[in-house]
């Protein structure tokens, strides 16, 4: 008691203003220190390895065709930036579309589910983007196909102008063990002709994440809207139309727009209901944290992780090349990302169901993407993560 009374006397003795230098430099100290470790826990990702910029597919004689290169946008991009050293995102605009629609599929040992989904998702495809052929003149020439303004069911706009038709799904498999890749082609196999060619099957060596798979095939699409959606099938495919419908009404004047396949509606419905109780705590801690954790305009979207969003092309460069997460949080980077460029968001609710086989760990998972979370917030507020 005596010792601690001493101690008092001491402290008051010592000037006020060296209390609260020690204090600041402590506090400063910490700081720093909390910084550099962001350095250190915040993820980069690695550069694409040569062969990983490579797809397979099947010809039309059934033979597959594999080491060819993969047309990346994301590179000439970049290039054009360089040479001309253009300030970020202003002054280029990504090379014109070749296909109207272009679906990224992420794959990570998904040979049992993959096949059924491609054949939802491919079927729609064909029916709705595939069968739009040139007009031939007379003299064998294509003509221009010109009409007047016309909305079909898929989101396919005619406005007199021409559109690119057609479709391509890049497969991504993210470093399966099983025999995804070989699912992939022989479903190609299968549908046989041109329609089989439109399958483009890419192999990344090693696992990156569900993030980094949907962002490398995203680097690498030709379509004037690009989708990613997940393998298992669980998204209703001919929702597509919806989503491609809702971006036209909310893109801007240079043709940017995201839309986001949305489950919000379905909470209280039959498919949440029978979730058991830790993943429905989760999944509503999860949206709290989401909402005091990200922008205004993220934290309102009800469904950032539906394995289903739509960017029309122009909002690409905006997005692709600035990702960095590519974990779970992912659809949460790329939302913040659309925001930041001032890109328009609209959420769509759209068909879903559960499917056996999830990779997901509800726990653990779950406990991942909360510190991804707020690794990522802090990352891009903090400036370790820069557009430039």
């Amino acid at each position: 008691m005596e010792y601690i009374q001493q101690a008092l006397n001491a402290s008051q003795r010592v000037p006020l203003l060296l209390v609260v230098s020690l204090v600041v430099s402590t506090l400063v100290g910490i700081a720093i220190l909390l910084y550099l470790a962001l350095f250190i826990v915040a993820p980069i990702p690695r550069p694409p390895l040569r062969s990983e910029k490579t797809y397979r597919t099947i010809e039309p004689s059934g033979e597959i065709r594999g080491g060819k290169e993969l047309p990346c946008w994301q590179d000439n991009y970049h290039a054009q930036r360089q040479a001309a050293r253009y300030a970020p995102n202003k002054g280029f605009e990504v090379e014109d579309a070749e296909v109207f629609m272009s679906l990224v599929v992420p794959a990570y040992n998904e040979e049992e589910r993959l096949g059924i989904m491609l054949t939802e998702a491919v079927e729609y495809l064909k029916q709705e983007y595939g069968d739009i052929a040139p007009i031939v003149q007379g003299n064998g020439n294509h003509a221009k196909r010109k009409v007047t303004n016309q909305e079909l069911s898929n989101g396919h706009v005619f406005t007199g102008t021409t559109q690119p038709s057609g479709w391509e799904v890049l497969v991504v498999s993210d470093g399966s063990k099983d025999k995804t890749i070989d699912t992939a082609l022989q479903f190609a196999r299968n549908l046989g002709g041109k329609a089989a060619s439109s399958i483009r099957v890419i192999h990344l060596h090693e696992n990156r994440g569900k993030g980094g798979a949907v962002t490398h095939g995203m680097r690498h699409v030709r379509g004037k809207y690009a989708i990613f959606a997940d393998a298992d099938g669980a998204s209703k495919f001919e929702d597509l139309g919806k989503l491609v419908r809702a971006s036209k009404e909310i893109e801007d004047a240079d043709g940017r727009g995201v839309a986001v396949g949305s489950r919000a509606h379905l909470v209280g419905s039959e498919a949440v209901v029978k979730r058991s109780f830790l993943r429905n705590l989760l999944m509503h801690s999860f949206h709290l944290l989401l909402r005091l954790l990200t922008p205004p305009a993220t934290a309102a979207i009800r469904d950032t992780q539906c394995g289903f969003k739509l960017f029309s092309r122009p909002s690409l460069p905006y997005i692709i090349p600035f990702m960095h997460s590519e974990s779970w949080i992912f659809d949460v980077e790329m939302l913040m990302l659309a925001e930041s460029a001032n890109i328009p968001v609209i959420e769509v609710p759209i068909g879903w169901h559960e499917v056996k086989g999830s990779k997901l760990n509800v726990l653990w998972d779950s406990l991942g993407m909360a510190w991804g979370l707020a690794v990522l917030r802090a990352a891009w507020g903090l400036g370790v993560y820069r557009r430039s």
